[in-house]
């Protein structure tokens, strides 16, 4: 009798059918290539799981979870009984083998996290890095990030963005890092406790400048979701005056400010411009390359002419 006989109840499945292979049949779904598959999970609200993490997870033999506690109930709450087993920092290293072995037998293998996308500040990598070393197919299965979401609610440009993933915890070591970080031509995003959430941001405004523009982001999805502006200076002030905040937490930091010209060099650039050019000419090129507008270096350039 076939597998896929519907008077087979998805309980009581034949002798020698996988659980991945019984998932799928449940969920109406061949089943899913061999390999290891990196499912993205809610980092909040529950209905942000998506259809093809579902099948996913069903049709799997295995879930790998960072807490299978945790990961229960996201499956209970969507009928999914999947074998849970537990792969985290302090196991990893002892049940890597063990799990590489089955995915070259050809298991399909599901690892999620707590929350988010796994790999991201999770310990999941050094298992898909051995996976591609040894050939095994790793298959991103796309969803919920509190580092995508943060980002694009944050209003900060997000053309060019940097994930530098959790600051050490001690103030020392937490600026010296920063302070490497100070030039990126791009938006920085950090994950963030709130118990040192104003200590970072002081540290962050003492590196990167108190100026720098800024977002908190916390409880993002949930319900007390929140998204605060301000400089560095401004939201350090803050959280040290209201205290650490609840939730998980994501602050993201804008690119450098870009420094005023230095008048001197402008004028400087004006008088040998207008030694090789008529006047109207050296102020447009000198514009461009100082990124004035050309108005104002008209004006200097006439200045500078009547002065000399």
């Amino acid at each position: 009798m076939s597998s896929k006989d519907p008077s087979i109840p998805a309980t009581s499945r034949p002798t020698g059918e996988t659980s991945a292979e019984a998932g799928a049949a449940q969920h109406g779904k061949t089943r899913p290539a061999p390999g290891l598959y990196i499912v993205s999970t809610p980092i909040g609200n529950l209905r942000d799981i998506t259809l093809r993490a579902l099948d996913t997870l069903a049709a799997a033999d295995e879930v790998l979870a960072e807490d299978t506690r945790v990961a229960r109930k996201l499956l209970d709450a969507h009928g999914i009984r999947a074998k849970l087993s537990a792969y985290h920092d302090h196991n990893g290293a002892e049940r890597r083998p063990g799990i590489l072995s089955k995915l070259e037998d050809g298991a399909v293998i599901a690892l999620i996290s707590d929350a988010g996308t796994p790999l991201v500040s999770d310990p999941g990598w050094k298992l898909a890095h051995e996976a591609v070393e040894r050939g095994i197919k790793v298959i991103p299965v796309p969803g919920a990030s509190a580092l995508l979401a943060g980002l694009v609610a944050s209003g900060l440009p997000s053309d060019r963005f940097m994930f530098c993933g959790f600051l050490p915890v001690k103030s020392g070591q937490r600026r010296k890092e920063a302070e490497v970080l100070k030039s990126v031509p791009a938006t920085l995003v950090f994950y963030e406790g709130g118990s040192r959430l104003a200590a970072c941001l002081s540290d962050l405004a003492e590196t990167l400048g108190a100026d720098r523009s800024a977002v908190v982001a916390r409880e993002l999805t949930k319900l007390f979701e929140e998204t605060r502006h301000g400089t560095l200076a401004e939201l350090a002030a803050h959280y040290a005056e209201h205290g650490p905040p609840k939730g998980e937490i994501v602050i993201l930091v804008g690119p450098p400010l870009e420094e005023a010209p230095d008048e001197a060099d402008i004028d400087a650039a004006l008088v040998k411009a207008m030694a090789e050019a008529p006047m109207k000419k050296a102020a447009n090129d000198v514009a461009d390359a100082f990124g004035i507008s050309k108005r104002e270096a008209y004006q200097r350039a006439l200045a500078l002419k009547d002065n000399g």
